[in-house]
């Protein structure tokens, strides 16, 4: 492949491996993750979730497929690298614009193949996510070692400000942008501001726009409002509900997050995702962790505690809720993970506040828990109507 050259991946622990790099050149640190998704990479690579971290994909041939401007969960990557076992140039897919490389490549964005990633994903399993350094310059392994254990730790850092917007925005569909994948034809279709039924806020934290995209399916006008907007300013929106997105890094790492949602429960209807879910458990009395290796891919089975549902579910989060340090006189756990028993779900025993672990909207992955999206509309519709 043209303009290829070697590269390689150093982790603090002092495992090396060497590979071939495709996409851009150049030197960056990050915690090294693994996604154990099949398809989606362009979701995954676009998903500000991710800001921080070098991703590992499990599924050994990446890029068959290509990159579109639909499948874009932000304007551009946000990962620090990618590493696959095996990329394919060549793409064939009726909607596919440009090759992975290429896209890569266009944002500066390091890609490594030629990985053996299962002995990768092997490693971090079994010593757990750690900082590491992707290169296609220096190829020195003590020399990038000593970069990576250098470089900063997720815990305790505002990743957030990186991606959150710099102002108030209105969300509006895209037909060039968003395409026919708009929404799931499980939700129904998209409705105009003239026919929206709820007015949202939405607290910025790196939202992925699928989420926008479900919200708008049933039927909110959103304002989408960054991170650090205060509590009367976003009540001066008069919402009927807001929203705590997903985002990247440690919910620690936002205190100010956490004392705004504080004076906002109670006030409106809240719905939290993924880092949403965790700032929300630690205004409800909670404690968070890191977790060893994260659960990140499109297979994560939930049991909802009500129903005795269980959902396949796409997650991709390192910290988690601690199930024990919620008072359950405040805090209902509505769901757990199957695989471990963490925290998937919590609600407000008399505030309707409520959010969950893992992204129910899915992009990529299976559509089990869209319905979610619902409980937060109903309890707006509760609202108004009180």
């Amino acid at each position: 492949m043209n303009e290829n050259r070697r590269a390689m991946v150093v982790l603090e622990d002092g495992t090396s491996f060497e590979g071939t790099s495709f996409g851009g050149f150049g030197e960056r640190t990050g915690e090294i993750v693994f996604n154990t998704s099949m398809t989606g990479y362009q979701e995954i690579l676009t998903d500000p979730s991710y800001r921080g971290q070098i991703v590992t994909m499990t599924y050994p041939l990446i890029g068959n497929y290509g990159v579109n401007v639909v499948d874009m969960e932000s304007s551009a990557p946000q990962v620090e690298g990618f590493i696959v076992k095996e990329y394919s140039e060549s793409f064939s897919n009726w909607r596919g614009q440009i090759s992975l490389g290429d896209f890569l490549k266009e944002h500066h964005v390091v890609g490594v193949e030629g990985i053996d990633t299962r002995a990768l994903t092997k490693r971090i399993r079994t010593v757990g996510a750690m900082k590491a350094i992707i290169s296609t310059e220096v190829l020195n392994t003590k020399n990038l070692l000593e970069k990576a254990r250098a470089s900063p730790s997720l815990i305790g850092r505002d990743l957030v400000r990186e991606v959150t917007c710099q102002k108030p925005y209105r969300w509006h569909l895209d037909p060039e942008r968003d395409g026919w994948s708009t929404v799931s034809p499980e939700v129904g279709s998209p409705l105009g501001d003239g026919e929206a039924l709820f007015s949202v806020v939405a607290m910025d934290f790196g939202v992925k726009r699928n989420i926008l995209r479900m919200l708008q399916a049933q039927g909110c006008a959103i304002t989408v409002v960054p991170a650090d907007t205060s509590a009367e300013k976003i009540l001066s929106y008069n919402p009927d509900g807001i929203f705590l997105s997903n985002g990247p890094g440690d919910p620690k790492g936002v205190p100010y997050v956490v004392d705004t949602v504080k004076d906002l429960l109670g006030q409106k209807p809240i719905y939290g995702i993924c880092l949403g879910h965790q700032i929300l458990g630690l205004v409800l009395g909670g404690k968070t962790y890191k977790l060893k290796f994260g659960h990140r891919g499109a297979n994560q089975p939930v049991k909802n505690l009500k129903t005795g549902r269980v959902s396949i579910t796409t997650q991709n989060h390192g910290f988690c809720v601690e199930i024990d340090s919620l008072d359950q006189r405040v805090t209902e756990v509505t769901s757990i993970n199957l695989n471990d028993g963490t925290l998937e779900g919590m609600r407000h025993r008399w505030f309707p506040a409520h959010s969950v672990q893992f992204h129910p909207e899915a992009s990529p992955g299976p559509h089990d828990a869209n319905h979610l999206f619902s409980e937060f509309v109903q309890d707006m519709a509760k609202g108004k109507n009180a």
